[in-house]
């Protein structure tokens, strides 16, 4: 499994919005001048953050965006679901029931399950918050 550059940016981001947070909404080429991203691309990516309620979206004069919830409570694994379309390690675990004419018979099934298993419980403990604790533990600018 490989985390494209959509869910790399859009990480890094909600982790701008979530260190930059105030009551104000933050302008999108804010975001893309401090982390060096095309603000095109993030528009692209905003969309779907927008649409799974990730960010609230104001428009006009003073518009921008700002997370919809607290860095507690966006997970990493929420969020790479949401712009990778899921974290399975093998295509046949994408689909619910398992459509794979072999999976009756599969001894290796249970093993990319587990990792399967594993990848989302380690995504699903680290939120925005733990980064942004260990950003300033480390004194890292994103």
């Amino acid at each position: 499994m490989k985390i494209s550059t959509k869910g790399r940016y859009a990480l890094r981001m909600l982790l701008d919005l979530a260190e930059h947070e105030t009551n104000n909404y933050i302008a999108l080429k804010d975001i893309a001048g401090r982390q060096k991203i095309s603000k095109k691309y993030l528009e692209q990516i905003v969309t779907v953050l927008n649409k799974a309620q990730i960010l609230q979206t104001s428009r006009g004069y003073q518009g921008g965006y700002r997370l919809a919830k607290s860095p507690k409570q966006c997970t990493v694994g929420e969020i790479l679901r949401l712009t990778e379309g899921g974290l399975a390690p093998v295509s046949c675990l994408e689909h619910q029931p398992n459509q794979c004419e072999r999976s009756n018979q599969c001894v290796m099934l249970p093993v990319w399950q587990g990792l399967e298993h594993v990848i989302n419980e380690y995504l699903d403990h680290i939120t925005l918050q733990d980064l942004l604790e260990q950003q300033q533990e480390y004194n890292i600018k994103i």
